[in-house]
């Protein structure tokens, strides 16, 4: 920087020196020899400027010779930033290149939206998957070329955290499923992302099938085993050493059913996508006589609280809201020793309603928490077959909580108990006329 500022002053400092020189003799106008001085520089400045002017404006490239002095540090640090740019446009290019190259290959369909919910972009499969072809579509409403009330109703909710299964009406034998995601400045763009999951819905439908099938017709032949084992039991001349293998077949019969009843449920709730009957369910007066039962099933062994809030309602299914919230208590119950607190809880808070019950028990180990709610699954199988749990109970829990848009949380520590926790949408909240009140049991 150095050598172009001292180029600079050599510039101007020599003519006028040579000015000052002149003026000095007699007679001379010293005005004029001062603006001949630095006109020089001065035309030299505008003619570099208006030169970089005339090549910024053409986008020209920038490029040696430059000028001496300030002007060549300017016109350099031009072409050094004209230089990054290029490269930067080159590394977004091939960047471009590359993303539009994978897009392509992926197998599921790729479609982005604007603010407008219109198509701006999509990959090769959605024209196979969602009959969306880019750039024919470009500019296109969505919702009209992928034509689905549920489609509708679930863009309109913004609720994106489960998928949507739907059959596209351009091919009714396939199954999509819809991911999408908000993206870009503020969240007001949409990705969108179409899965064929056409195999594993129908591998779906005939487990469902099967579990349902199997299940209802193991029903009878058990019932009637039941029933016959159960009178062997009961008769006087049944052999006193006959009498305890046939407790032992009427107790494991007793528990085949019960795995086989809730099966049947579990396959009710897996068939039907919604809760069929959508009403205020009275939620403190089922958790009043779930809890009646509670007591009958713990025999006095345990000591309970229970906290509701009597003016809070919830939008659902009665019956499978019950069943949830009484297989979460009744669990409680069979997987905590004597002797245990039993605190459950029904109230709202500023994220939603909530159902938790929170036992002092033993506990959990961290890794059986994420395996708790698949079927058959069971931290202590000794334990669950001595209190009778089928390994089903929390799997209904969840389908039931994902048919009423709710969720469930699982916290718990070796030694220090567990807190099931069931958390629901505010949109489902009803209340009662009469103020809430809070009832304790123990």
């Amino acid at each position: 920087m150095r050598r172009p500022l001292l180029f600079e002053l050599n510039l101007l400092l020599l003519p006028t020196c040579a000015s000052f020189a002149l003026a000095s003799l007699p007679g001379m106008d010293t005005a004029w020899f001062w603006l001949l001085a630095v006109l020089p520089y001065i035309l030299r400045s505008l003619y570099y400027l208006i030169r970089l002017t005339r090549l910024i404006r053409r986008q020209h490239r920038l490029a040696p010779p430059f000028p001496r002095g300030l002007w060549g540090e300017v016109y350099r640090t031009i072409a050094r930033y004209q230089q990054r740019a290029r490269k930067g446009r080159k590394r977004q290019i091939r960047f471009s290149r590359r993303f539009r190259e994978a897009a392509n290959a992926v197998p599921d369909a790729l479609v982005i939206l604007n603010k407008q919910l219109r198509i701006d972009w999509a990959n090769p499969a959605a024209a196979r998957l969602m009959n969306i072809h880019w750039p024919e579509d470009d500019g296109q409403l969505f919702t009209d070329i992928l034509n689905n009330p549920e489609l509708d109703e679930f863009i309109e909710t913004s609720e994106y955290m489960r998928p949507l299964d739907i059959a596209p009406e351009h091919n009714r034998a396939i199954m999509l499923s819809l991911r999408i995601t908000p993206f870009g400045e503020r969240k007001k763009q949409r990705l969108v992302v179409g899965r064929d999951i056409t195999k594993i819905y129908h591998l779906n439908m005939i487990r469902r099938d099967f579990v349902a099938n199997a299940s209802h017709e193991l029903r009878t032949p058990l019932t009637v085993i039941a029933g016959f084992v159960e009178n062997l039991i009961d008769t006087p001349t049944t052999p006193i050493t006959h009498r305890r293998p046939l407790t032992l077949m009427h107790n494991q019969t007793e528990r085949m059913c019960s795995i086989i009843e809730d099966l049947l449920t579990l396959s009710r709730l897996e068939m039907d996508e919604k809760p069929g009957e959508q009403r205020a369910a009275d939620i403190p007066d089922e958790l009043h006589l779930i809890m009646q039962e509670a007591q009958a099933l713990s025999g006095g062994q345990h000591r309970f609280e229970i906290e509701v809030d009597d003016a809070l309602l919830l939008l659902g299914s009665e019956p499978e809201l019950r069943s949830a919230f009484s297989n979460l208590v009744f669990n409680a119950i069979k997987h905590t020793p004597a002797g245990t607190r039993i605190r459950v809880r029904w109230n709202s808070d500023e994220d939603g309603p909530i159902f938790a019950v929170e036992d002092d028990g033993p506990g959990i180990a961290t890794e059986h928490l994420p395996r708790l709610t698949e079927r058959f699954y069971r931290v202590d199988r000794a334990r669950s077959r001595e209190s009778g749990g089928t390994g089903l109970g929390l799997a209904i829990v969840k389908h039931v909580l994902n048919r009423h848009e709710a969720r469930l949380t699982i916290s718990s520590e070796p030694g220090r108990g567990s807190i099931f926790s069931c958390r629901f949408p505010t949109n489902r909240i009803i209340r009662r006329d009469e103020e809430p009140q809070s009832r304790r049991a123990g």
